[in-house]
């Protein structure tokens, strides 16, 4: 709040609310791949319909179904295909969850990637939400790049390294100081 003076006015706006990590991390990425581009309630549904035809979402019980049984549950053939894939790096070991406490961000973030249906904008969603690390800067999210726009240029279109100034005042916080950008456009708090 001392470095910022537009998180001086939204801290206290939203001070009662925080980030709460939740699930397993196989199913929150399986999650984040089951509503890429579709609305929440949509990704819900689908979810709640994964979960009665594979009983738990972990890799052995979704590797058990081949993608056209997944279909059953509204997925697409691609995020078939993406679920299949997490769940078989997770069965082969080459994602390393109990390691993920003393790797840094960027390590976490290439292991992510090399999952199909995983980008760069996932995997930090995932450090945020899960892994709870309090230093990601999410340059590609549009909620983002919306708030600060609107917060400290007037609604101006912003760049890469405007979005960087401004998050320099946040360090070593700035997932902090992104949550409450996303809070000063939507008070209520998505959960990942």
């Amino acid at each position: 709040m001392r470095a910022d003076r537009v998180m001086r006015k939204l801290i206290p706006e939203h001070g009662q609310a925080q980030l709460q990590s939740r699930g397993d991390a196989f199913q929150t990425l399986a999650r984040s791949v089951v509503g890429q581009q579709i609305s929440v309630k949509a990704a819900q549904s689908v979810w709640d319909r994964l979960l009665v035809l594979v009983g738990q979402a972990t890799p052995e019980r979704l590797l058990q179904h081949k993608p056209q049984a997944l279909r059953q549950a509204g997925l697409s053939q691609r995020k078939c295909e993406y679920l299949q894939d997490l769940a078989a790096k997770f069965e082969a070991g080459q994602v390393h969850p109990r390691q993920w406490d003393s790797m840094p961000d960027e390590a976490i973030i290439a292991e992510l990637v090399a999952i199909r249906g995983i980008g760069r904008w996932t995997a930090e969603m995932f450090l945020i939400f899960y892994l709870m690390r309090p230093d990601v800067l999410p340059l590609d999210d549009l909620g983002l790049q919306r708030g600060i726009s609107l917060r400290y240029f007037s609604g101006e279109a912003v760049s890469r390294s405007d979005l960087r100034e401004v998050a320099a005042a946040w360090a070593p916080w700035r997932s902090v100081g992104t949550w409450y950008i996303w809070r000063s456009l939507d008070p209520v708090a998505v959960e990942y």
